[in-house]
């Protein structure tokens, strides 16, 4: 469903007024500019957006209203979708493993930047793409700390094997470059230090000199009360050590952050259908609509519950176990969830924070997962 074409000032007058029945996702375009604008005047350099984590058309064209003119694209069909929204901005295919058709589909579409974490995808690049004015960023990894979890898990080469592939990047005739992630929810600026000084080790032990150094995603949104993100701390951070680590080799600096652009510009609203015994909320969202991460990542705790007139519930807050509406026990949100004890069934309950992961991961199974989409100006209810 695309978003609706009434601009509302905030959720609470469209659920007020419309009463919907199924979960709706609220987005902010004010809201997704504005923290384009912060990430485009704090980081010392390139911004780019992982598309992956939302890739809406609302968002793609906002954040180019904003200036963002590079994204990070994981697969071709991201790549085309920039390519259509935005046909002039840099496109960096940072999934470091692809197959030959989709390398080939990537050359078609001039896209001029790759990351690679192993001799084997190496090799097919090398094979693939011709050299000139081509970037290809090694991955490399470290030890998780300060984030939701571990995307080294998967990607990102070992130092010795780095040195290695930085160096037939160069021999190869590339544009040699060192990109990294931290780890998704990295709220800890020191995170990105010890990537930035081993970035510099990795370069140092191969002899090359790279052109740019990607600091990967991983910057954070706001998920819980009373802790904001401190994305400027993390910029200074970034800026500091990587002046500190290269010296006169300094890079150009490069990030692509996801949920740390879009992550806050939405909000979520879900119905409660039933209050089971005083015991149990059942949902018309949950694990399997867009609430996934919350068994990922843990809960969002910036909730609020609004009776179906839009007022505010105001009993005190007590643990309850909340369920999605499928008909499978999995379908459980993490934990014990805070919520008022004066909540009623046909109540709504309002996540803020819900920008990142809950469309794309929406899976419609058990025919539940339709979900609204509205405009709002403000997200504050």
């Amino acid at each position: 469903m695309g978003l609706s074409k009434t601009i509302w000032t905030n959720p609470t007058e469209f659920l007020r007024n419309q009463q919907p029945e199924n979960p709706v996702l609220f987005f902010s375009p004010p809201v997704v500019q504005a923290t384009a604008r912060r990430f485009l005047e704090g980081f010392p350099g390139l911004v780019t957006y992982a598309v992956k984590s939302n890739p809406g058309e609302e968002v793609v064209e906002n954040l180019v209203a904003a200036g963002v003119n590079g994204f990070d694209c994981a697969s071709p069909f991201e790549i085309d979708l920039i390519r259509r929204l935005a046909p002039d901005a840099a496109i960096h295919y940072n999934n470091p493993v692809r197959s030959r058709v989709e390398i080939e589909h990537a050359v078609k579409r001039k896209v001029m930047s790759y990351s690679v974490d192993s001799a084997s995808e190496l090799a097919k690049l090398i094979e693939m793409v011709p050299s000139a004015g081509v970037e290809i960023s090694v991955r490399f990894k470290l030890p998780v700390a300060g984030a939701a979890y571990n995307f080294g898990a998967k990607f990102g080469a070992t130092e010795d094997v780095a040195v290695e592939l930085l160096r037939t990047v160069a021999a190869a005739g590339y544009i040699a470059s060192i990109t990294f992630h931290p780890g998704t929810q990295c709220t800890d600026p020191n995170a990105w230090g010890s990537y930035i000084r081993e970035a510099a080790v990795i370069a140092h032990n191969a002899g090359v000199r790279i052109a740019r150094l990607n600091v990967g995603g991983g910057f954070p949104n706001h998920r819980a009360l009373g802790v904001l993100p401190q994305l400027e701390a993390i910029f200074a951070t970034i800026d500091r050590v990587t002046t500190e680590s290269f010296g006169e080799a300094r890079p150009a600096l490069v990030c692509e952050p996801g949920r740390g652009l879009c992550g806050d510009a939405f909000a979520v609203a879900a119905k409660v259908k039933a209050l089971r015994d005083g015991a149990h909320v059942f949902l018309n969202d949950g694990i399997y609509g867009s609430l996934l991460e919350f068994s990922q990542i843990g809960i969002i705790d910036r909730i609020d519950v609004l009776d179906p007139q839009g007022q505010r519930r105001s009993g005190a807050l007590q643990g309850h176990i909340v369920f999605g509406p499928t008909c499978d026990s999995v379908d459980r949100l993490p934990g014990d969830v805070p919520l008022p004890v004066d909540i009623e069934e046909g109540d709504y309950v309002v996540f803020q924070g819900m920008g990142a992961y809950s469309t794309v991961t929406n899976s419609r199974f058990n025919g539940f997962g339709e979900l609204g989409r509205c405009t709002a100006l403000s997200l504050k209810l």
